[in-house]
């Protein structure tokens, strides 16, 4: 008996221990001057994310909606005290202005720094994930391969891989009498996939013959990342770094690791020794280990699109320090990133509404079939799609109603004085993290009136200038934006204008309106995709 009651009072001290344990930050906000949302123990607020009960941009609007008029709210994701930052000008002195103080993102994947003995570690080499003097030396050296002068020695590629696509479904809507429902989002992820294999790893892939193609095979079982045993790998890296960093633990499938390293570095050596120069993602990182790439200055930023960010001075900086063959594999990855999941989902967004909307895809169509005349027969140009106007306003206002990631995040790397300069003073602490609530700003009916409505029209000429900085956000803000905004933005306008050109976009039997979006801290999309049904142009 003794021995049962010893046992049980262990068993409930323990128990305690670990309940004080996950909760001891759950008083974090009281002494400070805002509102805040509750905790569940461990999950925090960020409990129906993590359950895959609603979806994540459907969480942002709640949280962001929760205390209308107020400035910052606080919230917890899993034990970690956020600030919510619903004021613009505050996101830009925070994520601008103070920036130092706000330099990394929260650390998803553990201890970021010495992956040196775990080279298969690929993630935490990827800019994005990197932290501190790390992440500026490599955005300074990644920056130079990014401006719209590499783009467009990266263009032709990426146009013959529209014009292939284009071949492919003009002689299978032969057979069809020019009509064919397509799962519209395996149709872009697998032109997404010729367009990566090309731009960055230097190889000629072609997923719509060869469906199976081992490179699609690897690029979506690497971009499963919301997958449980994602999420659950994730959540044991935050709560126990040092393990995680101990045994090499990586979000990447060892699998795919593998596969890509080889590829990248067998690309490199022939590159290398037969002196092939392809103007591709991987011709720039050699120029880059070599100390040869430099930024380099734009010239044409008027006729860039609206949404394209600019590089600070971070990503303008000099770097001597010579980057490893394992760091260029990783930010290969960036490409993926940028050019697959991304692009392949906001076209699926845009094809969605134009299918809603058929005047604004008629408008648009007769922009591209003008660009087309006056290319003369010539393939498309980078030039040319930069002067597409129009067509810009349609991208515009897709990734405004439909930003694929619904927040920004950023670490508190040393105590913030917050002062908004109308009486709200206090301490964000050195450990802590800010949202950016990029879904719930794009639709605040304060800056986007009637935000539900598709209209393009927000971004003419005419209206831009309207637009409040610090209230468009699906590429971020300040020195730690999206490198890729330029490729990103190339590859969706290029793949929109080829499809434009010789399609037509309807609703098919087995078209999903309205989308159901899926569920889960995943970056916004669908998990069913979307059917549409293609009619070939004068068919």
């Amino acid at each position: 008996m003794e021995v049962n009651l010893l046992l049980l009072g262990t068993v409930l001290a323990v128990l305690v221990y670990l309940y004080r344990l996950i909760t001891q930050n759950n008083g974090y906000f009281h002494d400070k001057p805002i509102p805040w949302l509750r905790a569940w123990p461990l999950l925090g607020t960020t409990a129906p994310l993590l359950l895959k009960q609603v979806t994540f941009a459907d969480f942002v609007s709640y949280v962001y909606n929760k205390f209308p008029g107020v400035k910052i709210l606080g919230m917890f994701d899993t034990t970690t005290p956020f600030f919510v930052i619903r004021d613009p000008e505050l996101i830009k002195q925070i994520a601008v202005k103070d920036f130092d103080h706000f330099m990394d993102h929260r650390p998803f994947f553990g201890e970021p720094e010495d992956t040196e003995e775990h080279p298969h570690a690929l993630f935490k080499r990827v800019l994005f994930t990197l932290s501190g003097q790390r992440w500026r030396n490599m955005r300074a050296t990644l920056s130079p391969a990014f401006t719209g002068r590499k783009m467009r020695l990266m263009f032709t590629l990426m146009v013959d891989c529209g014009e292939r696509m284009l071949q492919h479904y003009e002689a299978l809507m032969g057979g069809t009498g020019g009509r064919m429902e397509v799962e519209i989002k395996d149709m872009l992820s697998r032109y997404g996939i010729n367009v990566i294999a090309s731009c960055a790893f230097g190889i000629e892939v072609d997923c719509f013959r060869d469906v199976d193609h081992e490179f699609m095979y690897h690029g979506k079982r690497m971009m499963q990342m919301g997958s449980p045993l994602v999420i659950a790998k994730m959540l044991f890296m935050r709560m126990f770094p040092t393990f995680a960093k101990n045994f090499g633990l990586d979000i990447m499938p060892r699998e795919q690791a593998v596969y890509f390293t080889k590829l990248i570095k067998e690309t490199i050596r022939a590159r290398e020794s037969q002196g092939i120069v392809r103007h591709d993602m991987i011709d720039l990182l050699l120029e880059a280990r070599k100390g040869t790439l430099r930024y380099e200055e734009e010239r044409e930023e008027a006729q860039e699109g609206f949404a394209t960010v600019q590089e600070s001075e971070v990503g303008k900086a000099k770097v001597t320090k010579v980057i490893s063959e394992t760091d260029m594999v990783a930010q290969c990855l960036i490409f993926f990133i940028a050019g697959f999941e991304s692009v392949s989902t906001t076209s699926m967004f845009m094809i969605h509404e134009l299918i809603l909307n058929p005047d604004i895809q008629q408008k648009l169509y007769e922009e591209v079939q003008q660009t087309h005349k006056q290319l003369e027969g010539q393939l498309l140009t980078y030039d040319a799609l930069q002067g597409m106007k129009y067509m810009d306003m349609v991208v515009s206002e897709t990734m405004r109603k439909w930003p694929l990631s619904p927040i920004g995040d950023r670490l508190c790397v040393k105590d913030y004085n917050l002062d908004d300069g109308q009486g709200l003073r206090f301490t964000i602490d050195k450990g802590t993290c800010v949202w950016f609530p990029i879904h719930g700003i794009h639709h605040d009916p304060q800056y986007y009136p009637n935000p539900d409505r598709f209209d393009p029209e927000r971004f003419s000429d005419q209206n831009k200038g309207n637009i409040k900085v610090g209230t468009y956000l699906p590429f971020g803000i300040g020195p730690r934006n999206c490198i890729g905004s330029r490729f990103a933005l190339m590859e969706l306008k290029a793949v929109m204008y080829h499809m434009l050109r010789r399609f037509s976009f309807h609703r098919g039997a087995r078209t999903q309106i309205p989308l159901k979006l899926r569920k889960g801290m995943n970056n916004v999309g669908t998990d069913e995709g979307l059917y549409v049904e293609l009619r070939l142009r004068n068919a």
